[in-house]
This record gives structure tokens, sequence and C-alpha cells, in this order.
């Protein structure tokens, strides 16, 4: 039974009961991928709460931006906006109601895929440098809560695109942004500790030049452990 349930529940959280589609062009659809993202994508709790904060000139970060914040981010000047959340074609709420949004007010949308607890491979985080390279000021990177995805990848902005010090990097994945490096999410930290530690022996290395000849996805997991471990 509480099986059932639990998968009842993600089938809501992921759009299959219930579905509105893939189309989000009609009042109903609209109207119905609209309380999905309020209520499943816990969007209701972002109304106030927006974790913006300007990590360089014309780079901002956040948490998943509503359609109406997204007309707000058209007249900061936001120009493009990169999701961390995955596929842009996929029928959830969330990425329905921000393709639109973004359509409408004439911003790119650029889509990759994070977890916030568990680290990619290897030619992923180098695509993803190489992404970074391509986006112009002014732009828009996010994940849901704009905490832990979003963190790490600002970090890794400062570090690849802006050449900042590791130690003025890492502060994007801090408190102030609501990430916790005690739980699962703490891997992200992880990675950056490697990458310290390995430059401390190696000499200075490029992130990009230590993702393609350093980065080991198995040893960094498994000698990460969290001192929270059900997060």
């Amino acid at each position: 039974m509480s099986k059932t349930l639990k998968q009842r529940f993600k089938d809501l959280e992921y759009g299959r009961v219930g579905s509105f589609g893939n189309d989000v062009s009609t009042p109903r659809t609209r109207r119905l991928a609209y309380w999905h993202f309020q209520l499943f994508d816990h969007a209701f709790l972002r109304g106030l709460w927006t974790n913006l904060a300007e990590i360089a000139p014309g780079v901002w970060r956040s948490n998943q931006p509503s359609p109406r914040r997204i007309e707000t981010y058209k007249k900061m000047g936001i120009k493009t906006i990169l999701s961390l959340r995955g596929n842009p074609n996929s029928p959830i709420s969330f990425m329905l109601l921000e393709k639109q949004a973004c359509a409408d007010h004439g911003i790119e949308l650029v889509t990759t895929s994070l977890s916030a607890r568990s680290l990619a491979d290897k030619q992923i985080y180098i695509d993803l440098l190489d992404l970074l390279d391509t986006l112009e000021p002014t732009f828009l990177l996010h994940c849901k809560s704009g905490a832990d995805r979003a963190g790490l990848v600002s970090a890794l902005y400062l570090l690849h695109v802006k050449g900042a010090p590791l130690d003025e990097a890492r502060k994007q994945l801090s408190l102030r942004f609501m990430h916790l490096k005690s739980t699962k999410t703490g891997i992200l930290d992880h990675l950056l500790n490697c990458y310290e530690a390995d430059i401390k022996r190696l000499g200075p290395t490029p992130i990009r030049a230590w993702f393609e000849t350093h980065y080991d996805k198995t040893a960094i997991s498994e000698s990460f452990s969290p001192l929270w471990k059900y997060s």
C-alpha cells in the first residue's frame, strides 16, 4: 500500500497523473500546469524567496523561476537562461512553463542535467564548461532551489571563465544560498576539495584540464561520506 501511494505521488510530481500533455498554450492546460508547478514543484515556497544573486557582472543565479519572474528577468536584460534541471522537451510543468515564458519574452533557454547528490561523468562537466564559455552576459543559471547545482555551476563559471581563486569560487556553495555541506549535497564541496588537493600536489591546473586528466568520478564518490546520511 505504501509503495502504491509513493508511486502515485511520484507520478503526480512528474506530471503523469491528470496530465496536461506537453502543451500549455490553452487556458486549461496552462492552469493545470500552473497548479502542478505550485504544489508538486513547490513553487509556492519560491513566491518571495528567489535565491537571486549576481555572481559576476551580468551573470546571475537563482532558484526555479516562475513565468512572472521570467518576465521580470527580461526587464533586467537577461538574454539567456541556463536550466540545470534536464530535458527541455520533458512534459513536466516547470519545464513547460519555463519554455513557454522564455519564448514569450525572447529569452533563449539552454538546458543540461545535473544532480545535487551525485557526481556527473567527466564529459558532462567538460561539455558544461565549454557551454559556459559560449554564454554571453546577461544570463541567468538556475536549478530547483538555487542552492546546490546552481552553486556548483556558479563556482565552475568563476573558476573556468573568470579565473577566480578557488576560495572565492567555493563561496557559491554556502549556507547563504541554503546549501548544506553536511548532507549528501556535500558531494559537490568534496569535488572542489579533491580539485584543491590535486592542484596542491600537481601545481596550478585549470579546472577543465583537471576534469580531462585527473577527475575520477568513482574514486571521489567513494571517498565521500556525508555527516548526515538521510538527507
